[in-house]
């Protein structure tokens, strides 16, 4: 019975969540708090699903991270920077908390420390929910927010790894044979139906080589199931692999956001120090957006990455926790830092629902910068001498891209977000670029386009509509051939416009009845047809 009221309590305030223009996560968030200060009993088990939750998130953040974005300037410096700079600012306001009476329980200089290192993280779950639920994680701001959360979590690790003095065992350097072991599970996963058993491959990997091995040899199992994903993302099945996995990771995670709010609503003490720390969100995202401004990028980009990493981390719960159970803290800041935590998720929430206005508002107050001093990746792009762009180098567009070639038609661009996939078909002497076709920041770097015909061959749902909508504002006049997998994105291309629309499946199957009225019958056909 108790769990068909936690369900309920879920269910109820998620949908009010959505009938107010919010998350479901804001309400995930309410019930649990709602749930935590009732005469219920905690379910357990509740705690035990988020941290699957979190395990399945990393694993899938793992699947679409490229490794040599950790490596770039914008990311190692708005890591370092950003976490240097929070770390000073949040002890400071922590100390001064303090000083002015707050109380909550015993305080060592370790431990402010502890909690102004915590607090410089930004929340992974809010920003891995955020970029997808905008289909922005291959992005420029996207891969930036990414690979700064990485970082973050690995200096979380760390600093745990060194605070409860437990050293890894000396079979952690047995960890290193999951990289050729990644082949053979590759190979696995190439024999593995796209059905449940998709699904369970995933989860298999995130929880067993990933979790529970890094577990057993005193490394964190979260990191592990990160570095799992990793190994596997550079296999064809990477991006599919991690859709079967969509729905039961936003499940899981019902049970991490419920889970904050299970210990009950904090004291007076508590709401003080949360009410503290939200002051300090907006300047958490400024210094985000003025690190990554100066390291070279655009104002739009800048500022989209300063409102995603708004939030504090999940990671703020284990490291105040680590620094209590070896007597830094009091056994109340893991509360007081729950409740912030949780707040700073509504707060990011609301502000990151609808932001074009905000973005707009905060770009034009950022200084402008001279254009050659931008990052290779904001520099204007020039389209000059292309005819014809093909948007999306899958197995669609990189036939389409060939057939025009063996045409004679030069002037041929493929265009995809696929760094690995890039370097690739670079080194085969195909012409494409990495971008982002379905973000704006693409669009806004457009100069000196002479296009004549443009294909769209995305495979990401909704994608093709996504970008005809961004060709139809920049006044393109050209002809636009489109893919479709689904009648009704045929039917809005078709309005819309398109000059061609081919629907894979239907055009698969006239292929097919073209294939077989082509075939010469054998005689045993023939003579068949003739009895009848």
């Amino acid at each position: 019975m108790i769990p068909a009221v936690y369900l309920l309590a879920v269910v109820v305030f998620g949908f009010a969540a959505t009938l107010l223009r919010l998350p479901p996560l804001v309400g995930f968030l309410t019930a649990g708090f709602v749930l935590g200060s009732s005469p219920l009993p905690n379910l357990e088990f509740v705690e035990v699903l988020g941290d699957l939750g979190v395990a399945v998130l990393l694993f899938t953040i793992g699947l679409k991270l490229d490794l040599r974005v950790l490596r770039r300037k914008e990311v190692v410096g708005t890591a370092v920077i950003v976490m240097t700079v929070l770390s000073v600012l949040s002890g400071a306001v922590v100390a001064a908390l303090l000083a002015l009476g707050l109380n909550l329980g015993a305080t060592t200089p370790g431990g402010i420390a502890a909690v102004g290192f915590a607090l410089s993280f930004s929340s992974t779950v809010v920003v891995v929910k955020l970029l997808e639920d905008r289909d922005d994680a291959g992005s420029l701001y996207g891969r930036i927010g990414i690979g700064v959360l990485v970082l973050q979590d690995i200096a979380a690790v760390a600093y745990m790894t060194i605070v409860s003095g437990r050293l890894p065992s000396p079979w952690a350097a047995t960890l290193v044979l999951l990289w050729p072991a990644s082949r053979l599970f590759g190979k696995v996963l190439d024999r593995i139906d796209h059905r449940e058993m998709r699904a369970l491959f995933g989860m298999s990997m995130a929880l067993l080589p990933g979790y529970l091995l890094f577990d057993l040899v005193g490394v964190d199992g979260d990191l592990g199931a990160l570095v799992m994903g990793a190994l596997l993302a550079s296999h064809p099945a990477a991006k599919e692999l991690s859709s079967a996995l969509f729905t039961i990771k936003e499940l899981l995670l019902v049970g991490f956001f419920l889970a904050i709010g299970l210990d009950g609503v904090p004291g007076t003490a508590a709401f003080a120090f949360a009410g503290a720390l939200l002051l300090l969100l907006p300047v958490r995202s400024v210094i985000y957006t003025l690190v990554v401004r100066r390291l070279g990028m655009r104002r739009r980009t800048s500022v989209l990455t300063g409102l995603a990493l708004t939030a504090y981390s999940e990671f703020a719960l284990i490291v105040v926790g680590t620094a209590a159970d070896h007597g830094l803290l009091g056994a109340q800041w893991p509360a007081a830092v729950s409740l912030a935590l949780a707040l700073s998720f509504v707060v990011s929430a609301m502000v990151n629902h609808k932001p074009a206005s905000l973005v707009q508002w905060m770009s034009e107050r950022l200084p402008r910068r001279a254009i050659s001093t931008l990052h290779p990746d904001e520099q204007p792009l020039r389209l000059d001498g292309v005819c014809t762009v093909v948007f999306g180098m899958g197995r669609a567009g990189r036939s389409t891209y060939t057939r025009l070639y063996a045409d004679g038609e030069s002037g041929v661009l493929g265009i995809d977000n696929d760094a690995t996939k890039v370097e690739e078909l670079t080194r085969q002497g195909f012409n494409v670029l990495e971008a982002d076709a379905t973000d704006q920041q693409f669009w806004e770097r457009l100069e000196a386009v002479h296009v004549s015909t443009v294909v769209l061959a995305m495979s990401e749902p909704g994608a093709n509509v996504h970008v005809l909508d961004w060709l139809d504002r920049s006044h393109f006049d050209g002809r636009v051939l489109a893919i479709a997998r689904y009648d009704d994105e045929a039917a809005t291309m078709r309005a819309a416009g398109v000059d061609v629309v081919i629907n894979l499946y239907e055009g698969a199957g006239e292929a097919l009845a073209r294939a077989a009225e082509s075939l010469d019958p054998g005689p045993s056909a023939a003579s068949g047809a003739a009895g009848h």
